[in-house]
């Protein structure tokens, strides 16, 4: 191998480790914004269906339609009242 193929082989090298180290640094960052995006709480999205998905109350998200979530909302101090009365039935998760 003569000096110019050796130089032009480790430019070639010096490259890809370059771009490795590129798509190591983005997907580190996207890891970091996933992470934040998963310890801020709650989140709502428009499912594919249509249909309102809440994000963040376990491991997979609470989906219903527009009208499922008017009808549950104005259960809500229904749900208050019968979580206080049988509040020493019920379990948190920690």
């Amino acid at each position: 191998m003569t000096d110019s193929e050796a130089v032009a082989a480790e430019l070639e090298r010096l490259r890809s480790e370059n771009q490795s180290l590129r798509e190591i640094i983005s997907l580190r960052s996207e890891n970091a914004g996933l992470r934040k995006e998963a310890t801020q709480g709650l989140s709502l999205k428009v499912s594919g269906k249509g249909a309102v998905s809440v994000y963040g109350l376990g491991r997979f998200p609470v989906t219903l339609y527009k009208e499922q979530w008017l009808r549950l909302l104005g259960l809500a101090d229904d749900v208050r009242e019968f979580i206080r009365i049988h509040d020493q039935q019920l379990k948190t998760r920690g």
